[in-house]
């Protein structure tokens, strides 16, 4: 089933303003709020689905990649913990990172408000910060799409502690000035009755629970500097500088805080014959003066191989031959490049007196003189033909 577009379901323009980006996305999540709808499971899916729509649309990195991309260019493709759809975020990664959105008005203390979760427990730790790598990929890769295993340098979670940063699970109390609520009420008198406000508690930052103990491997922290394996799934027809963003793969979040992003920043390896013009494959086909003449038949590389192609005679340097189908595919649609073949005709350098006789020769003949055709295209036509 294909994903929605992410205005759509915030019921936005893609002109939007980021204040009106989050004023839908609040409308939309209210509505749809679990706490507002128990046991509705297709309202927690488009509750999970408009946090997504929020999470790209909101930042201004991801919101340039989809609009240029689409789904493509801010999914792992359901791998490695990437977007899959509207499941691909849990309610405990909704409510941490954008509780505050639920806070604004008096809803905000019943429906989950600032970073609270589900069943009124608030969420653990500090979220980690996004993770940026460099993907190089060759021409066949690109063309194919490729699932590639990568080797990770960041913060882990703690295997001693499980994360908590605690030395053991006795050391991990309840916040004795919150409760365990992660929050402080206080309650004001005033000339229009009394009026509560909530802050984030400060004896544990807003976590509920503070460690008497801290952990001797990661000193308290619930992470560890280390190395993770990710899976990652590259759609067919990336191009260089393109971003993919894969949800909750980034640096560990602190004492149980949710991971950050991974960003994929994706790079092309040369081709050693083929060069790449948007969705087409160019390869510069030199041929010798004969062979244009009299005509030939060869095989050029393409993407994927060889292909045979026939060079008729007469044929002029700058001809463009195109193999169908034979380029990169688009991102997010159907669409295909092909194979553009550039002809080259090689002028001959060096001459022996004998060789030179014969052209002078040759140069009196009138099948010698140019006389090109009307129907002959000019350079510039060539090139507006090749990108059309």
């Amino acid at each position: 089933m294909s994903k929605r577009d992410f205005y759509e379901i915030l019921g936005v323009q893609k002109n939007a303003s980021a204040d009106e980006i989050k004023k839908a996305y609040r409308k939309v999540a209210m509505q749809f709020h679990p706490d507002r709808n128990p046991g509705d499971k297709p309202s927690e899916e488009k509750f999970k689905e408009a946090a997504e729509a929020y999470e790209i649309l909101s930042d201004a990195d991801k919101k340039a990649q989809y609009d240029r991309y689409g789904h493509a260019g801010v999914s792992g493709n359901g791998r490695g913990g990437g977007h899959s759809g509207a499941g691909g975020m849990n309610m405990e990664d909704i409510f941490s990172q954008f509780g505050d959105i639920f806070g604004d008005d008096v809803f905000g203390n019943f429906f989950g408000g600032g970073q609270r979760g589900r069943g009124g427990q608030r969420s653990r730790g500090i979220r980690g910060s996004n993770l940026r790598i460099k993907l190089k990929l060759t021409y066949e890769e690109i063309a194919k799409g490729v699932t590639k295993n990568i080797k990770v340098k960041k913060h882990v979670g703690c295997n001693t502690c499980g994360g908590s940063g605690a030395k053991d699970k006795g050391s991990i109390q309840t916040c004795g000035t919150c409760g365990g609520s992660g929050q402080v009420r206080r309650v004001q008198n005033t000339f229009l009755g009394q009026m509560q406000t909530v802050t984030t508690c400060p004896t544990c930052n807003g976590e509920g629970t503070t460690v008497t103990a801290k952990c001797g491997t990661c000193k308290g922290e619930g992470r560890v500097y280390g190395e993770e394996t990710v899976t990652i799934d590259i759609p067919a027809g990336v191009q260089e500088g393109m971003q993919l963003n894969i949800t909750g793969r980034g640096n560990a979040g602190e004492r149980g805080g949710s991971a950050g992003d991974l960003i994929i920043l994706i790079e092309e390896e040369q081709h050693k014959e083929l060069q790449r013009e948007g969705l087409n494959a160019a390869f510069e086909l030199y041929l010798s003066f004969t062979d244009a003449v009299f005509g030939t038949q060869g095989e050029v590389p393409t993407i994927d191989g060889r292909a045979k192609i026939k060079i008729p005679a007469g044929t002029q340097s700058g001809k463009i031959f195109r193999l169908k189908g034979k380029g990169f595919p688009a991102v997010n649609s159907y669409e295909k490049g092909d194979q553009l073949i550039h002809v080259n005709v090689w002028t001959p350098q060096n001459l022996t007196t004998e060789e030179k006789a014969l052209l002078e020769k040759l140069n009196h003949s009138t099948n010698f003189k140019p006389h090109p055709d009307k129907n002959e295209k000019g350079f510039f036509d060539k090139i507006k033909e090749m990108f059309s």
